[in-house]
């Protein structure tokens, strides 16, 4: 895992077979999943929100989002704790910004 990165972009080489073409491509795609999620999050309770949580841990280890992951495993395992919410909204939103600084 590339130390202190938001998205391992080893990782991501590696899923992508170094296609940056692709690597841009899955990026956006996963930008996009995390705010959906985000907002999915912001009204779901319970399961529902458990299941939103591992969709997000899901599309997060595919791109190397691996802060994304830890913290949407903590809300999957407890979705009733607020802290694990705020936790990963901000794991997100540190994302979106390095994957929108890499898009420039």
């Amino acid at each position: 895992m590339s130390s202190g990165s938001p998205i391992d972009l080893v990782h991501l080489a590696v899923q992508t077979m170094g296609d940056k073409a692709l690597e841009d491509e899955i990026l956006n795609l996963f930008a996009r999943q995390a705010r959906a999620a985000l907002h999915d999050m912001a009204v779901a309770e319970g399961k529902a929100l458990s299941d939103v949580a591992h969709r997000l841990k899901s599309a997060a280890s595919a791109v190397g989002a691996f802060r994304v992951v830890k913290h949407a495993e903590a809300l999957e395992a407890n979705p009733s704790d607020a802290g694990h919410l705020a936790s990963i909204s901000a794991a997100v939103v540190e994302a979106e910004n390095f994957i929108l600084k890499l898009m420039r």
